[in-house]
C-alpha cells in the first residue's frame, strides 16, 4: 500500500487543496510553499490549517510532500544568491511548523562551476543553519538527473551531503523515478539493484518520499523531462513494479506529470489499480 496525490495549487488555501486532492482519488499531495518562481509566500491562516489536518486526520491522508521554489539554490556561486536561498528555506521550514509531521523536499541546487565538492559543501552549510533536533518537518533531497552543474546528481552526492549535516535525523531523500532514469540508473531491468545501491548508499531508511513520472528521454540523458505515467521511456510495466515494489510501500508518490486535474485523476485510479 501506497499514498498516492499529485501537485495541486496552493492559492486557495490549506483545506480547499485537502478537497482538491480528494477529489481527485487521492491521499496525499505536494504544494509549493511559494510561487514556485520565489517571491513572498502568503499568510498562513492558522484555522485553514486545522481544518486541513482534520480532513486528512478523518481521510486518513498520508504525509504531505511541500516542495521548495525553483528559483531557491543554496549553493549558488553569488553569495546574495545563497543568503536568498537560505532565508528562504529558514522561513519555510517555520512555516512548516504549522504542519508538523510531514515532509519539506528541495533541489539540492546548482553549484554554478565551483565545482560538485563546493556545491556539496555549501549545501550542507545551508542545511546546517537551519535544522533544529525540535523542528517537526523532514527535509528532503530530492535525487537529480545531472543536468548542467546541479549537485544530487548520484547517491553518493547525496550522501556527502548527508555526512556535513550536524542533524542528519531531520534529513532524509525523494526518490523521483524521471531523475533517477535520466541519471542514468535502470530502474526498468534492475529494480532491485537500484534500490540496493541506494541502501548501501544512503540507507533506505532515508528514503521517504517519491516523485513518481515517466520520462521523455532516454536513460542517462541527464535531461530532466517528465512524461505522463506509461507514455514516455520508462513505461508504465516498470512504473507498475515501483508502485508494487515491497520496499516503497508506505510512502506518499506524488505524481509531478505534464497533467490537468482529469489526467491527474484517470493516472490515480489507474495507479490504484496496480496496487490490487
Amino acid at each position: 500500500m501506497i499514498y498516492i496525490g499529485n501537485h495541486v495549487s496552493s492559492s486557495k488555501g490549506f483545506e480547499a487543496m485537502g478537497k482538491q486532492e480528494l477529489d481527485l482519488g487521492g491521499d496525499t499531495f505536494a504544494f509549493f510553499t511559494r510561487n514556485p518562481r520565489g517571491g513572498k509566500a502568503k499568510d498562513i491562516d492558522p484555522e485553514d490549517v486545522k481544518r486541513l489536518i482534520a480532513l486528512m486526520e478523518s481521510h486518513k491522508f498520508g504525509p504531505l510532500v511541500a516542495h521548495a521554489p525553483y528559483t531557491m539554490n543554496v549553493c549558488a556561486a553569488k553569495e546574495d544568491i545563497r543568503k536568498f536561498s537560505v532565508d528562504m528555506l529558514r522561513d519555510d521550514l517555520e512555516r512548516m511548523e504549522y504542519l508538523p509531521g510531514n515532509y519539506y523536499n528541495f533541489h539540492p541546487g546548482s553549484h554554478v562551476g565551483q565545482g560538485a565538492d563546493r556545491g556539496i559543501e555549501l549545501v550542507a552549510e545551508a542545511l546546517n543553519s537551519v535544522l533544529r533536533p525540535d523542528m517537526n518537518t523532514i527535509v528532503l533531497l530530492e535525487t537529480m538527473s545531472g543536468k548542467g552543474s546541479e549537485v544530487g546528481r548520484s547517491f553518493e552526492e547525496l550522501r556527502a551531503v548527508i555526512d556535513r549535516v550536524n542533524v542528519p535525523e531531520k534529513l532524509g531523500v525523494c526518490f523521483d523515478t524521471c531523475h533517477t532514469w535520466d541519471a542514468g540508473r535502470d530502474i526498468e531491468n534492475d529494480l532491485d539493484g537500484v534500490l540496493a545501491e541506494f541502501d548501501r548508499i544512503i540507507g533506505l531508511d532515508r528514503l521517504y518520499a517519491v516523485h513518481f513520472n515517466d520520462s521523455m528521454n532516454d536513460r542517462g540523458s541527464h535531461k530532466d523531462r517528465h512524461n505522463k505515467i506509461g507514455e514516455g521511456h520508462i513505461g508504465a510495466d516498470t512504473l507498475r513494479n515501483v508502485v508494487r515494489h515491497p520496499l516503497l510501500q508506505g510512502k506518499p508518490f506524488i505524481l509531478e506529470t505534464p497533467n490537468d486535474d482529469e489526467g491527474y485523476k484517470k493516472e490515480i485510479a489507474m495507479i490504484r489499480e496496480w496496487m490490487i
